[in-house]
């Protein structure tokens, strides 16, 4: 028999979405408060309605759709941005947010960071990589007016391969020469060794090794030069967070896939598998206190850890952002997938399996690969 009446309606959207006996009236207040996107959750639901009403279970009548909560579809359609951001920032979204602008200047960085609706606290530590001479490492144009009103702290760690910052004393001159002390403190979280965090569900890895400083900082905002990498296929906000974050101890053990062998000649999955593995053990001590930008400019399929990258042959793209770091990196290799002159940072990334990155990361519960990008231009 068909039901009209509204309590039928709302008892069976609970049961539709909550798969238990919730209450129609709990759904009312908690399922669209606690959905990453109540526009797509309307639509969604209203498509699995009109299947069931097609089969003869329900029955809709008017036109007019209703959403649980009692807020029109123009309402929703109104707060879905503002939502998104929230429920991005505290984890409880179904579907990340990736958010993106084609402007890569100062202002959109700004207009980028604002869209997350982000409210960190304490003391704040921006990651970047600083970048050997001569790479395509982020301009402190670009960065400054963001890293200046975040009032944060410039962080990296040395490196494991020898280059100009393999001592902290001749990384920091890089870091001066390159104008980052000019704008903001920076912090060479190795300077003073190594602490440990666990992994927990690695294949490869049971502890992981970040700069002594790491603990230091109350939340991280993660900023990341996406482009190619000679071993990794390609460098994002995974990358930065597991590579970037780790002290020059933990450089060595995450190229080993745990090993503790030789940087250069272990397995190329687990040492994937182990990025994946070493930035979830960074989340997971932060607990949500993490935001990441991806920079899409200068797109060479060297990355900036090569003083001598080769010329990016595709055009820029954009900036994007996300509070989760696998929906962001999947994002942008999408948009390098999807360029017309994207093939030789393409075949960079699948030369080196670069995919599995993302398909460990997802695995482990980093993060999503799936994601609703919202361009924040139109």
């Amino acid at each position: 028999m068909k039901k009209k009446c509204l309590f039928s309606f709302l008892l069976i959207l609970s049961l539709m979405l909550s798969g238990c006996g919730q209450k129609a009236q709990d759904f009312s207040s908690e399922r669209l408060e606690n959905d990453g996107s109540g526009r797509e959750t309307t639509q969604k639901i209203r498509e699995e309605l009109v299947s069931e009403a097609e089969g003869g279970d329900v029955e809709i009548s008017g036109t007019e759709e209703i959403s649980a909560s009692g807020s029109t579809p123009e309402d929703i359609e109104g707060n879905a941005a503002a939502s998104s951001a929230a429920d991005g920032q505290s984890g409880e979204t179904d579907t990340p947010v990736v958010y993106m602008t084609t402007d890569i200047s100062s202002d959109g960085l700004m207009t980028i960071y604002q869209a997350l609706a982000a409210s960190p606290s304490g003391k704040i530590a921006v990651k970047l990589s600083t970048g050997e001479p001569g790479s395509n490492y982020i301009r402190t144009d670009l960065i400054g007016e963001l890293v200046q009103t975040l009032e944060g702290t410039i962080v990296e760690c040395n490196t494991a391969y020898g280059g100009s910052r393999a001592n902290t004393a001749m990384h920091y001159q890089v870091a001066e020469d390159h104008g980052y002390t000019a704008i903001a403190d920076v912090d060479i979280m190795d300077e003073d060794g190594s602490m440990t965090l666990p992994v927990t569900g690695g294949d490869n890895l049971t502890e992981n090794y970040v700069g002594a400083h790491f603990a230091d900082y109350d939340y991280y905002v993660v900023l990341s030069h996406f482009k190619g990498h000679a071993m990794a296929g390609f460098g994002g906000a995974i990358k930065n967070i597991s590579i970037g974050i780790a002290s020059s101890e933990g450089k060595s053990h995450i190229h080993s896939g745990g090993t503790g062998g030789s940087m250069w000649g272990g397995d190329q999955d687990a040492f994937l598998e182990s990025m994946a593995e070493a930035g979830k053990s960074v989340v997971d001590y932060l607990d949500g206190k993490i935001l990441y930008i991806n920079v899409m400019n200068r797109l060479s399929v060297d990355c900036d850890c090569d003083g001598s990258p080769a010329e990016p042959d595709m055009h820029d793209i954009g900036i994007l952002a996300s509070y989760d770091p696998v929906a962001l990196d999947q994002a942008c290799v999408d948009l390098v997938y999807g360029a017309e002159d994207g093939q030789s940072l393409i075949d960079r990334i699948e030369s080196r399996n670069g995919l599995h990155t993302l398909e460990q990361a997802e695995k482990i519960g980093l993060g999503s690969r799936e994601y609703e990008l919202v361009n924040i231009d139109d």
